[in-house]
């Protein structure tokens, strides 16, 4: 057994002298009203912390809650559909899984995945210099707590979709010298840009200034903050995050509320040597992630973000 000293996205030990085992689970309630499109969403933010850690998943089970009361077993069958489509995708394979009687339909999956250990990607072990890139746009928060209002303007729905049920899947596409020059990474979810960026940040010693004119925006995020369309989460995260954000007064406040924002099934942040992060981000955009952006680089400091 090997223990890290910080806490990662997902339980890890060693099967052997080169392989870690990658274990964990998520469930969300339903973002979107097609059933089959929640359970997509639902296994691609479930799936996200193995290849959060650059690993690949290998099997899954399902985690269901299901009101069979007041729903109609096709909805469940639906959202089953829909995880089963992401699981393959992710060249995984679905074993079943358990359900419960509920109130509220909830969904999501335990995952199990492997990466060679030498790798293997970590929450801390960025470095002065690093270049951090963002593979998918902000604004999911927002722009699901617009579509609930019926709020939302055609099209920023579809977007955000696609986004939240694309798999981040980049350590399958990555050349073997790319992947190993990734000093660490984590998935962007419901603790906000911010919330995770920091803990980037908990090895001590390294803080990062953020480029908040390059952040990847979702269509009609911005509007929404305007609107005052901010997801409950968000407020949170800004009460939680925002005194170890330096700057915030210089940026507009519908700005600071992407940096916020509580994210469902968001991207992969990534610290990169800067010298390669031009290739890294081309190399994002041609494996489908056309959002890609560096947005900010590591330096020397007090595990804080400066704007």
């Amino acid at each position: 057994m090997t223990s890290w000293a910080h806490g990662e996205d997902a339980a890890l030990w060693m099967v052997d002298e080169q392989r870690a085992g990658i274990f964990t689970l998520d469930f969300i309630t339903p973002v979107v009203d097609d059933p089959f499109i929640f359970g997509q969403i639902a296994a691609a933010n479930s799936l996200s912390d193995v290849f959060a850690m650059g690993g690949r998943p290998l099997v899954a089970l399902n985690i269901v809650g299901f009101p069979v009361n007041c729903q109609p077993l096709e909805v469940l069958t639906e959202i089953l559909k829909g995880g089963q489509d992401r699981v393959a995708a992710a060249g995984a394979f679905l074993a079943g899984g358990h359900s419960v009687e509920d109130e509220e339909p909830k969904y999501g999956l335990a995952v199990y995945g492997e990466v060679l250990a030498d790798r293997m990607w970590k929450i801390t072990g960025a470095r002065p210099g690093d270049s951090l890139i963002l593979t998918k746009p902000l604004g999911t928060g927002l722009i699901i707590t617009a579509f609930q209002a019926e709020m939302d303007e055609p099209g920023e729905i579809d977007a955000a979709v696609d986004s939240m049920r694309m798999l981040n899947d980049l350590p399958r596409r990555l050349p073997k010298d790319l992947s190993s020059a990734v000093h660490a990474c984590t998935d962007v979810t419901g603790f906000s840009l911010a919330g995770h960026l920091l803990d980037m940040l908990s090895g001590g010693g390294i803080g990062v200034r953020l480029f908040t004119g390059e952040l990847p925006l979702l269509p009609g995020a911005l509007e929404k903050a305007d609107m005052g369309l901010v997801p409950a989460g968000s407020y949170r995260n800004r009460e939680l995050y925002s005194p170890r954000v330096d700057g915030l007064e210089s940026v507009p406040s519908s700005l600071s509320d992407l940096i916020f924002d509580a994210q469902t099934s968001g991207g992969l942040l990534l610290a990169v040597p800067d010298e390669v992060s031009d290739e890294f981000v081309g190399l994002c955009k041609s494996s489908g992630f056309s959002h890609a952006s560096k947005i900010g680089v590591f330096t020397e400091g007090p595990g804080k973000i400066s704007l």
